[in-house]
């Protein structure tokens, strides 16, 4: 998909190559609010074959320029804080979006109950440096975005972590290749789970790579 101007989204698609959103990309308001439902429900299909449990509270959620461009929109969406509000969401948001290179994702550490949430995240400081990705006799090991710290001084965890995984030209094949056999997990003491990629979603991430 070529670079997108505004109105020009009215289909959600995993081939856009774009790699940072500008003020050109974002529809005001107004024409925002007569798409959001059509957009809502073409990310949310998008996003089906981006995310991935691991273990039983970890969700991550691969992201994308149009992940992205529809977490933008929303803010603007929710705060109404116009063309003031745009360049703090995109300073936030447009380091998320894959350089060609790499996966990125959103790593969710979701607990319903508010007490055990605590004391589970008070046990899991440094897990944004405890992310991989292993296939075909590779570990692609996940770097935390560097915003701000993600494990507090007191060694709590953040339950919203994001990161990079950086692939090597020979990685990006082996990733590519149908049927390869992709696990995510965490190496941290406290929480060593993994999870085995569907294909569908290994298929749809293979897309992110120049």
């Amino acid at each position: 998909a070529g670079a997108p101007g505004p109105g020009t989204h009215p289909q959600v698609t995993e081939l856009s190559t774009m790699r940072k959103i500008t003020e050109a990309d974002i529809l005001p308001l107004p024409e925002y609010l007569k798409v959001r439902a059509q957009r809502r429900t073409a990310i949310s299909a998008l996003k089906k074959n981006r995310r991935l449990e691991v273990g039983p509270f970890a969700t991550f959620y691969f992201e994308s320029f149009d992940t992205m461009l529809h977490q933008v929109q929303e803010m603007l969406y929710i705060e109404k804080g116009g063309a003031e509000q745009l360049p703090d969401e995109l300073a936030a948001y447009n380091p998320l979006i894959p350089d060609g290179h790499e996966l990125t994702a959103t790593v969710m550490l979701e607990i319903d109950d508010a007490v055990r949430r605590t004391r589970v995240l008070a046990s899991l400081g440094g897990i944004e440096h405890a992310m991989f990705i292993r296939f075909a006799g590779e570990t692609v090991k996940g770097l935390a975005e560097d915003d701000q710290e993600r494990t507090r001084e007191d060694g709590k965890a953040s339950s919203v972590q994001f990161v990079h995984f950086p692939f090597t030209a020979e990685q990006i094949a082996k990733f590519r290749t149908s049927g390869t056999e992709v696990v995510v997990g965490f190496s941290h003491e406290n929480y060593g789970h993994m999870a085995l990629m569907p294909e569908a979603v290994r298929t749809a991430l293979a897309k992110d790579f120049d």
